[in-house]
């Protein structure tokens, strides 16, 4: 059998790909040329329009953020049907304005919640922790009964955990007081989008293309009283 050329061996491997994928219930999005998977899960709440223009919408950010501070700012965004988190480091108060502004203008995001904090770059010491303490989050979660861990996100910035989710008043607090009892953890920030049990029997509705104007947010009881709650470590 001849042997078969670059361009077919690339060829079957895509395809085995796409089959892979199909099999396991991912989707695929295709941004600048590059093939992602869209992680459409039968258990998240959102629809699957949702998911993939979460995922665009942080790529989005991401690219805007890049543009505005190249490396003199870290800023991540966690987008969560259109509600998008602003975390990490910028170096003046003026900047964390221009990157609220930045990520309110992208289409689809329905509102920006800051998070951003000012002064120099936070040690990669730290972000590692941050990640481990994620990943703990998560897979406490994953054994807590009664909670919703696959349409939930999580988000860890200095040890302060930011919960995203459409979820019932009980389902989060459940959430949160287990988020809250792990180590490491110095706060919980509820960004919850609250739905009755009612509801969730309901077939999840499209997604809209209407964007809503965005605002911004500070996660506290105060400055954010439509669901932005602080949770404290037990």
């Amino acid at each position: 059998m001849p042997a078969r050329s670059t361009a077919q061996r690339l060829l079957l491997a895509s395809l085995a790909f796409a089959t892979l994928a199909t099999v396991s219930g991912c989707g695929l999005l295709v941004v600048g040329g590059t093939a992602v998977t869209t992680a459409v899960v039968a258990t998240d709440r959102r629809t699957t329009g949702e998911q993939v223009e979460d995922q665009s919408i942080e790529l989005k950010v991401a690219a805007e953020m890049r543009r505005l501070f190249e490396d003199r700012a870290r800023v991540a965004a966690t987008s969560y049907a259109g509600l998008v988190l602003l975390t990490g480091d910028v170096p003046s108060e003026a900047d964390k304005q221009k990157a609220q502004s930045a990520a309110a203008a992208v289409e689809k995001v329905k509102k920006v919640i800051n998070e951003l904090r000012v002064g120099d770059l936070t040690s990669i010491s730290v972000r590692s922790n941050d990640t481990w303490i994620t990943s703990k989050v998560l897979t406490t979660l994953i054994n807590t009964k009664e909670v919703p861990s696959r349409t939930i996100t999580v988000q860890t910035e200095r040890g302060v955990v930011y919960l995203l989710g459409k979820v019932t008043q009980d389902e989060g607090k459940r959430a949160a007081i287990a988020a809250s009892r792990v180590s490491g953890v110095n706060k919980v920030v509820k960004l919850f989008e609250y739905v009755t049990a009612e509801s969730l029997a309901q077939p999840l509705a499209p997604a809209t293309s209407t964007q809503a104007p965005a605002a911004n947010s500070s996660a506290s009881p105060d400055a954010a009283p439509e669901g932005v709650q602080t949770m404290p470590v037990q």
